[in-house]
């Protein structure tokens, strides 16, 4: 994939880049802290890593492509990749979190694209919940012997989205089945206002993200 910039790196037209993945083409953007860079789909949730400067979190984001089909769907098809924007990172980033709102999650958005985006969030659950079922439960440890087990990545995820709910609107109270929770978000996602305190676009994109993020760790991790 070759990686096209857009003039001065700042956001295309508005509303523009929503239906680029019909053209095969791959709208990111960079969101850069001062340690690390993450490269980020805006029209396919969850496709977002993270490197050591511009180049490398493109690279790696090109990288998992192959993974990244393979949790979500033959939908997603290699293509060009054309940066859009550039956002200033935060503490967050540089802990390896891509936190920052961009302008085009307040543009408009259809219905339709809502739902394909969330179309493919329910993929990347389930996803993790194939690698959590292979997995088992003790996983390598790191270099200096962190590093959670698998159940205690699955309570992480599953605590983490109760969190993210509440962002959209959703309230799910503690002990909630996980399948509840996941239809609650959903709905609350589906029925996001302009008021709600992340816009739907980032919100489907931020727990896309964290969801295969780990999915990919445990993978990395068993045995």
């Amino acid at each position: 994939m070759l990686v096209r910039p857009t003039d001065a790196g700042f956001p295309i037209a508005t509303g523009s880049w929503q239906h680029r993945h019909i053209a095969r083409t791959h709208p990111i953007y960079l969101e850069a802290g001062q340690k690390w860079v993450f490269a980020c789909s805006l029209s396919w949730p969850g496709w977002c890593r993270r490197g050591r400067g511009e180049n490398e979190a493109i690279e790696t984001l090109q990288a998992y492509a192959s993974r990244y089909r393979a949790a979500v769907g033959s939908g997603f098809a290699a293509a060009e990749i054309e940066v859009v924007g550039r956002l200033v990172g935060t503490a967050a980033t540089d802990f390896g979190v891509p936190t920052v709102v961009g302008p085009w999650d307040n543009e408009p958005v259809t219905k339709e694209e809502v739902q394909r985006q969330i179309a493919i969030l329910e993929a990347s659950w389930r996803a993790f919940d194939a690698v959590v079922k292979k997995s088992g439960p003790r996983l390598r440890k790191g270099p200096r012997g962190g590093g959670r087990d698998r159940d205690q990545i699955a309570d992480h995820v599953r605590e983490a989205e109760r969190a993210y709910a509440r962002k959209v609107g959703a309230r799910v109270p503690p002990r909630t089945a996980w399948l509840e929770q996941r239809v609650a978000l959903v709905g609350a996602l589906q029925a996001a206002t302009p008021e709600v305190k992340w816009p739907v676009r980032y919100a489907i994109r931020r727990v896309g993200w964290h969801v295969l993020d780990h999915a990919w760790e445990i993978e990395d991790r068993n045995g």
